[in-house]
Parts: structure tokens; C-alpha cells; sequence
């Protein structure tokens, strides 16, 4: 791989500025966001864990200013890469305790699936950043370029399941002066996730996918999540949503820009 920026525009300063707030918002809250970090899925009293979110907090915003500078690039997107794995193995736990708790329908495991894979989508970000900045053989380049997409694709065909199975529990994101009406919406977004995650796997208009990918979560940004602030403005899930959603912008685009590279010979 070449030492180029040319993963860094525009997906770098989304998937940073989303990585950022969300460590600020750990920091300003002294815990995590229940909603997309659920430590306390591990137990409700955990030694050390308001610390621990002080320090994670931390890790995450440096790790964000240290992506937009091209000698601290390879560092941001590895602790930024690490991080968010830690996160995934926060819903470890969720596997056993939803399904025990509300029934042991497909719906809820595919839930917490989807919910494991917001954090994968941004591990595998971290890591395409880290890899950009790294000269190692092309072959060694495609295969994990590849490993990445798969992580992304499956994660992604996740969220668009999540919605068609359990339809009813998504109305409540879609706004209700939108017409035709919110179930139509939900549909539409789980179809175009699907759709997405296929595309990204087969490597069949993968890049448009992932470009549109970002698009869609960006618009969830502008017109559904600000809702939740408005709402519950001192509440850390509804800030913390809004941020996740950036970084799972900047990821996608990321993505988008290493699946061009790799076809055209760099990444």
C-alpha cells in the first residue's frame, strides 16, 4: 500500500468527527452510552467502570485528532480500530441475556447482532485507515481490504434484517408527518441496507453502494436522530446516537474509497 490521503476525504473527517463527540460525550457523562457502548451488559456494577469510560473517552478523542495529521494517521485509525472491537465485545453478553429475557425469537438475536455491528462497521474503518498508511504487498492489501468488506456486508445485511423482522419496534424512528407512512419507510430502509450489505459482498456496484450507504445514514443524521436530543437533551444515548451515526457515515465512505483503490491497483 501507498502513503496517501486518499481515504481521508471525506469519509476520514466524518468517521473522526463521530469518534470524537462520542469519546467528548463519555468524558462530559463520566459513562458510557448504554444505547451503543453497554458495558453494563457484563453487570451492573463493575469495578473501575466510570474510570474506565474517562479513559476510553479520552483514548477515543485522541485518537480522532491524531487521524486527520498525515505522520499520526496509521496510529488513529489502530486505537480507533481497537477501541470499537472492545465495544463490540460489550454486547457479548446480549446474545444470552435478550433472548432469555424476551423470547427466544430470531428477531432478537438478529437485534443484537445489528447492534454488535455498528461497532464492527467502525472497527473495520479503523483498520482500512490503519492499513492505508502501511506499505505491505498488494496481495496482502486485497485480502484484508476483503476481510474488511465482509465485516462491513454482513454487519450491514444485519441492520436491513433488523428492520424487516421487527418492524414495529423501528416505527418510532421515522417521523409521522413523513408520508406514506413510517411502516412503508422502515421497509424501504431495511431493502436498501440489504441491498447495500449484498452489494459490498459481491462487489457488485460496491462502491456506489457504499457511497449511497453513507448517504442514507447521513440523512438519518439531518432529519430522524437531532429528534432524540430535542427530546432527551440531557440524556448521553440520544447524543451518542447522533455521533455513532457520523462515524458510520465516515465508515462507509471509507470503505467506498478502499474498495476504489483496490481496483484500481492502490489503497
Amino acid at each position: 500500500m501507498s502513503n496517501h490521503r486518499g481515504l481521508s476525504h471525506p469519509g476520514i473527517y466524518f468517521y473522526a468527527f463521530g469518534s470524537f463527540t462520542a469519546g467528548l460525550f463519555d468524558v462530559l457523562w463520566g459513562d458510557f452510552d448504554t444505547a451503543h457502548q453497554p458495558l453494563q451488559a457484563w453487570g451492573d456494577h463493575i469495578p473501575g467502570a466510570t474510570v474506565f469510560a474517562y479513559i476510553t473517552g479520552v483514548w477515543m478523542v485522541a485518537a480522532s485528532i491524531a487521524l486527520l495529521f498525515r505522520r499520526s494517521e496509521r496510529a488513529g485509525g489502530a486505537a480507533l480500530a481497537a477501541i470499537y472491537f472492545v465495544f463490540s465485545l460489550f454486547w457479548l453478553p446480549r446474545f444470552y441475556t435478550a433472548p432469555h429475557y424476551l423470547g427466544h425469537r430470531t428477531g432478537i438475536y438478529i437485534g443484537v447482532f445489528a447492534g454488535t455491528g455498528i461497532e464492527l462497521i467502525a472497527f473495520a474503518a479503523g483498520v482500512l485507515l490503519w492499513a492505508s498508511t502501511e506499505r505491505t504487498e498488494q496481495s496482502d492489501s486485497s485480502r484484508l481490504v476483503l476481510a474488511m468488506r465482509w465485516v462491513f456486508g454482513i454487519c450491514t445485511i444485519g441492520f436491513g434484517v433488523q428492520h424487516l423482522m421487527n418492524i414495529n419496534l423501528n416505527l418510532e424512528y421515522v417521523p409521522r408527518w413523513l408520508p406514506p407512512g413510517a411502516e412503508f419507510w422502515v421497509i424501504v430502509t431495511g431493502v436498501c441496507f440489504v441491498l447495500a450489505g449484498l452489494a459490498v459482498l459481491t462487489g457488485i456496484f460496491d462502491v456506489l453502494a457504499a457511497w449511497l450507504l453513507g448517504l442514507m445514514f447521513l440523512i438519518f443524521n439531518l432529519t430522524i436522530l437531532p429528534t432524540y436530543i430535542f427530546a432527551h437533551p440531557k440524556g448521553h444515548a440520544a447524543w451518542g446516537g447522533n455521533a455513532y451515526n457520523l462515524a458510520a457515515v465516515g465508515s462507509a465512505w471509507i470503505l467506498a474509497e478502499a474498495a476504489k483503490g483496490r481496483r484500481s491497483g492502490t489503497t
